[in-house]
């Protein structure tokens, strides 16, 4: 006898993954709702991918004022009004928020404010009130992690750096990986003094060395400074509302406007209950799912973040819409396939990466792998001055030189990857890139000429 459920699909998290499978389902003719304790749009609106491209393009509108001069401009800055960006930033990601409230009214999905727990399998509990559904859709995301250090309520994250109304004159940021690397770059374009804390010594620890040294080398030429194999250990803020920090070596840095903290995220999982749905987590504290999103309860799905897989917007829209046309268009064997992401980090200069490092290639394929790289100056920077470095290179494997990875770092890199991740997941080889004419004159050309 069939179950009489509220709705056919609810999904917990209204954040690109949560939006993207109720979307499609609900165009699909099915019974939908989404709770979300936060504002809709998740991470990646409302203190991610939006608000940080807002301030890189910024930082970016820094550079070309300075790169302007070398092309004869006379040139001068009359300051830089933080608080004037951060308001149009605001309205833009408020205009994106009332934007989703009005399609998810216009599908006839079903908004529920608050935090979801599970009841059983299929009821979770908001506030005093039970929903039921036959699918639940697990799309909560991450959230920031701090470490357990004396001081550590007076220092941000990268969620908290979104909240910053007046720019910081001086700022401490703990962290290797992509966020950090952004924060740092923004912040030290717009004429913030940045100190970075690594804790190895290197940045972007799953990347292509070549993009890990090339970054690392431009972080320290932008003037910022670079702390190898250092932690901060103690914050304390002082009677003048400034903050000290000590750090492994038993350094001390005195009178900081922020200290930062971007060394990782965790699922967001700690109101759920999962164990009353019966719905496992990884060592990592993300919950398992496979290829299909498939948890370890076959009606309840998790997607994007959540899953510890591709943590990156467009990962959690393809798999949610992915699990829609499977589920409600029966579209057999659809789901995400998670080779060959490609993935942009905007930095200063910006890295786009897609495919296998050449690390992991030799230590898969051996002898079979071939490597062509290049490096140099673009146009752009040699007139301007801002002498930039682009480097760029290709992993191919076996005789065919099938092309298996594709890395670059350099101003306008992040526009160029897309193209090159079609033609990688439709199986170039090398030789499909050299008989493409080049686009002259433009870094991109570098990409079908190299030797």
């Amino acid at each position: 006898m069939p179950h009489d459920y509220d709705f056919d699909l609810i999904t917990l998290g209204a954040g690109s993954g949560g939006l993207s499978i109720i979307e499609r389902a609900a165009a699909y003719g099915q019974n939908c709702a989404v709770i979300e304790h936060g504002r809709i749009g998740g991470t990646c609106v409302n203190v991610g991918c939006v608000p940080k491209k807002i301030m890189w393009f910024a930082a970016n509108l820094a550079h070309t004022l300075e790169d302007a001069r070398g092309y004869g401009f006379d040139i001068q800055r009359h300051g830089f009004d933080w608080a004037q960006l951060v308001a149009k930033r605001e309205q833009y990601i408020d205009n994106i928020n009332r934007y989703y409230h009005g399609y998810m009214a216009e599908l006839g999905v079903t908004e529920i404010e608050g935090s979801a727990t599970f009841v059983d399998p299929h009821r979770v509990a908001v506030g005093d009130t039970v929903y039921s559904a036959k699918h639940i859709c697990i799309a909560t995301g991450t959230r920031p992690v701090l470490p357990q250090i004396p001081g550590i309520e007076h220092a941000l994250t990268s969620d908290g750096f979104f909240a910053l109304h007046e720019q910081p004159r001086r700022v401490a940021i703990a962290g290797s990986g992509y966020i950090a690397v952004e924060l740092a770059g923004v912040l030290a374009a717009l004429g913030t003094a940045v100190t970075l804390y690594l804790r190895k010594d290197h940045v972007l620890r799953e990347f292509d060395g070549m993009l890990q040294t090339t970054l690392l080398e431009q972080l320290e030429h932008s003037g910022i400074e670079i702390r190898l194999r250092s932690e901060i250990t103690a914050i304390e803020r002082g009677a003048d509302g400034a903050l000290d920090i000590d750090d492994n070596h038993g350094e001390r840095m005195t009178a900081l406007d922020a200290v930062i903290f971007a060394i990782g995220r965790s699922a967001d999982l700690e109101s759920l209950r999962l164990d009353l749905a019966g719905v496992e987590t990884n060592d990592a504290g993300f919950i398992e799912t496979d290829l299909y999103q498939y948890t370890s309860q076959p009606h309840i799905f998790a997607l994007g973040d959540v899953t510890g897989r591709a943590p990156l917007t467009p990962v959690a829209i393809a798999a949610g819409r992915r699990l829609a046309d499977r589920l409600y268009d029966n579209q057999q064997g659809r789901h995400l396939d998670y080779r060959l992401i490609p993935s942009v980090v905007f930095s200063h200069p910006p890295i786009g990466t897609v495919g296998m490092t050449e690390e992991e290639a030799r230590a898969e394929y051996g002898e079979r792998i071939r490597v062509y790289q290049t490096r140099f100056t673009a146009m752009y920077n040699s007139i301007s001055g801002h002498e930039v470095p682009t480097a760029m290179k290709l992993v191919c494997l076996d005789d065919e030189e099938k092309v298996i990875g594709c890395h670059m770092i350099g101003p306008a890199v992040d526009e160029m990857l897309q193209g090159f991740a079609v033609a990688m997941r439709m199986g170039a080889t090398k030789r499909d890139f050299d008989d493409t004419v080049a686009l002259h004159p433009t870094s991109a050309e570098e990409l079908v000429t190299m030797r």
